[in-house]
């Protein structure tokens, strides 16, 4: 059986989205791509090897994305879009009857704040309702490591950590630690931040401690030094020639769009999961699974580099076991992707671009 889907969101994320979506007609029967800007969309569209249709939609605008969804009249929304819009897409996916997808979470403009709970508030309007939200359905969760507003607001940010029940708060890029990572990429520079996954997974499993780490070159912490202590990344408005602009808007405005940075980005991405604990046994066990990605592989197959890549891949996954395994991916309500059975979403990942290595290390996390 095929189904109707509404993708929201015309980037690198919302690319990769599209194309996966596309290669899989008995699923994704019926496509629309929708952005604030329609060109962008039949860009996309023009890609393809099947038709999808199109649409200009304005996300913040709740009116006209209700007018959208009951004429287009989608299962489900797959939500690409910018995290400050994840609660209007939310209310008109209540207004109109459709289940919701998202790949990060709600963040307001003016406070930088990468937390759940506003999204998790909305738990009983959609039990009411007999609709499911899916939250986090990117990699780690996605949209925010390819959006470079999203991406200035984390590093320029205080990190935190949660150990032994509370949080830990950091000095931005203040922890540091050098990791090996596989397949020959080598040991590159981490650094601990927050992440808003930290919260989720501390809220919904009993972890003593939980840490994000994220590499950045040194040219690119040095550059990030320059624009904070110019004021280049704040969030609240100034007054240039009598007119309010937000620096870090400003700035984003300036960078390149990362949707048209894929022909030329040559490496691998590697993201995964460290975990130490006590196994069925009682002994101690290390266990690393991670993901390596080429950036001109998944170029070559949907026009993005491997982070839209590794962000768009799972919300279609998200999707694909919403639509056609509704037993345990279709629950009223609103659940972050962990909540549910990963079996069917790894096995997934496995099946569709993003294939899982496992290892059980003998020596500890390197710096600890």
């Amino acid at each position: 059986m095929s189904h109707r889907v509404l993708i929201i969101g015309a980037g690198g994320v919302g690319r990769v989205v599209v194309h996966k979506c596309a290669q899989l007609p008995d699923v994704f029967g019926e496509i629309m791509l929708a952005s604030r800007t329609k060109s962008k969309c039949d860009s996309i569209a023009a890609e393809l090897k099947r038709p999808i249709q199109t649409a200009a939609v304005d996300a913040d605008n709740v009116p006209e994305l209700v007018k959208l969804l009951k004429s287009y009249k989608p299962e489900v929304v797959i939500n690409v879009a910018l995290p400050y819009q994840d609660l209007t897409i939310m209310d008109a996916c209540l207004e109109a009857g459709v289940h919701y997808i998202d790949t990060a979470n709600y963040e307001p403009r003016d406070v930088a704040k990468f937390e759940y709970h506003w999204q998790w508030a909305y738990q009983d309007k959609f039990k009411k309702a007999g609709l499911t939200a899916l939250l986090g359905c990117g990699f780690d969760p996605g949209v925010t490591n390819v959006n470079p507003e999203i991406n200035l607001r984390e590093v320029t940010a205080n990190g935190r950590y949660w150990q032994d029940g509370k949080w830990v708060e950091t000095k931005p890029l203040e922890i540091k630690r050098s990791f090996p990572f596989p397949d020959g990429i080598g040991p590159k520079n981490i650094y601990c931040l927050y992440h808003e996954e930290l919260e989720s997974l501390t809220k919904h499993f009993d972890i003593r401690r939980a840490r994000f780490w994220m590499t950045f070159g040194d040219a690119y912490i040095k550059h990030m030094e320059v624009l904070v202590n110019v004021g280049m990344t704040g969030i609240h408005p100034v007054k240039h020639k009598g007119v309010d602009i937000i620096p870090i808007e400003f700035l984003k405005t300036l960078l390149p769009e990362p949707g048209t940075l894929g022909a030329d980005t040559k490496g691998k991405t590697c993201i995964g999961n460290w975990i130490e604990g006590i196994d069925k046994n009682g002994q101690p066990l290390r266990y690393y699974v991670y993901n390596i990605c080429d950036h001109q592989e998944c170029f070559k197959e949907t026009n993005s580099q491997g982070v839209s890549y590794t962000t768009g891949v799972p919300a279609m996954i998200a999707a694909r076991q919403l639509l056609t395994n509704p037993t345990e991916y279709r629950q009223p309500g609103v659940w972050n992707i962990e909540q549910l059975n990963p079996d069917p979403f790894m096995a997934d990942l496995n099946a569709y671009g993003l294939p899982w290595l496992e290892t059980w290390p003998t020596e500890p996390l390197p710096g600890e």
